[in-house]
C-alpha cells in the first residue's frame, strides 16, 4: 500500500509519475424517473445520420435545471452529487444536445449510473 491507496504510481523513464490508471468510481446518480420518449431523430436529412448518446443524468440534468427552473445546489443535492459535478453534467448535456441539433444528428437517450425513485 502506498498511502492508503492499494496502487503504487508509476515511475516512467526521467522520472515522471504517471497518473493511476484506476479512476475514481462514478458515484451512482438519482433521477425521478426514465424518459418517456428515449429518441430524438432529425426530419429532412438523407441518409443515416451519426449518433449522440445522452445519458439518463445528463437528461435528468437539464430536466432539473432548464425545464424546471431548479437551481443548481438544489438539483445537485436532488441527484445526489455536488454543484460542481451537477453543473460539469449540465454543460456536456447542453453541448450534446446543441450538437445534435445544429449538426442533425440522433440524439439517444439511454445509459449511466442511475438510480430511479
Amino acid at each position: 500500500m502506498y498511502n492508503g491507496i492499494e496502487h503504487m504510481p508509476i515511475l516512467t523513464r526521467g522520472f515522471k509519475v504517471t497518473k493511476n490508471p484506476v479512476g475514481r468510481p462514478k458515484k451512482t446518480r438519482y433521477i425521478k424517473a426514465e424518459p418517456t420518449v428515449s429518441q430524438f431523430s432529425p426530419r429532412g436529412k438523407p441518409g443515416r445520420p451519426h449518433e449522440i448518446e445522452l445519458s439518463f443524468d445528463e437528461y435528468e440534468s437539464l430536466r432539473l435545471a432548464d425545464y424546471k427552473k431548479m437551481p443548481h445546489n438544489t438539483a445537485g443535492k436532488v441527484m445526489g452529487i455536488s454543484r460542481q459535478t451537477f453543473e460539469r453534467i449540465l454543460n456536456l448535456a447542453r453541448n450534446k444536445v446543441a450538437d445534435g441539433i445544429v449538426n442533425g444528428k440522433i440524439i439517444r437517450i439511454e445509459g449511466g449510473k442511475i438510480k430511479v425513485g
